[in-house]
């Protein structure tokens, strides 16, 4: 099976990743590698501030591809690496759900920062389905224990009015509207002081973690070097002429 991620420029400073290995945009072997590398590309690219990541066709991802992963002897620490690496991403990254999201497929979705779906998107946990685990960490973190046991145990598809009502996404929309959505969300993000929306993301990645002390301690760090940045003293100037602040990531 062949695939390939269709990386495109829609706005500046903005990334959009589509996933095409039809018909369920399965992540196998050789299509993880691409995704790794254009994100490593991405993360050297100051000028990035936020990306996008979809889905071609009638799903945004399956996840892991078992009969790619079979053959070679593979455990399922290639697929985990990915997701590390996509959590890790210094850009914020929202997924814009167009269709099926199952399985490891789900998981990359909670890989992301933000994330929003179409109105006939369909999650799955489908860990259970298949005599494996997936997304017993990061789902409670976000939903809670009860409403993540509901999907975790089950295995069963869950709508998207049910993922909203969850706090799963945060916006629904037609499949028509989803990419323009998935857009302006992203030029919002990207109009943002850059180095502070990446402080941001970081600490707020961590907050559910620390104790207040930590905290208070690990804002107080990024905050120091905020202050001093190019950025806030363009904000401060742009507030007071009463004009947009031009950010440089500086």
């Amino acid at each position: 099976m062949s695939g390939t991620i269709h990386i495109e420029r829609p706005a500046p400073a903005i990334v959009r990743l589509t996933i095409d290995n039809p018909p369920m945009n399965p992540l196998g072997v050789a299509m993880r590698q691409s995704f790794m590398a254009v994100l490593d590309e991405i993360e050297a690219d100051g000028d990035v501030r936020a990306i996008i990541v979809t889905g071609q066709g009638r799903a945004f991802c399956s996840g892991d591809d078992l009969k790619d992963v079979a053959p070679r002897g593979e455990d399922l620490a290639g697929f985990g690496r990915l997701l590390e690496r996509l959590d890790a991403s210094r850009a914020p990254v929202i997924a814009a759900i167009n269709g099926w999201c199952v399985g490891g497929g789900f998981e990359l979705a909670l890989c992301c920062d933000l994330r929003i779906a179409s109105d006939d998107a369909r999650f799955v946990c489908a860990g259970v389905n298949m005599g494996l685990m997936v997304s017993a960490w990061r789902l409670p973190r976000l939903i809670g224990v009860s409403r993540a046991n509901a999907m975790l145990l089950t295995g069963s598809p869950h709508d998207a009015a049910t993922a909203d009502k969850f706090g799963l996404v945060t916006g629904l929309h037609s499949p028509g509207d989803l990419p323009a959505a998935a857009l302006a969300l992203a030029e919002r993000i990207a109009s943002r002081a850059p180095l502070s929306v990446e402080a941001t993301k970081r600490v707020a990645a961590r907050a559910p973690d620390l104790s207040p002390e930590d905290a208070a301690a690990m804002q107080a760090a990024e905050l120091r070097i905020l202050r001093r940045s190019s950025d806030h003293q363009e904000a401060v100037a742009a507030f007071r002429e009463k004009r947009q602040p031009t950010f440089s990531r500086n």
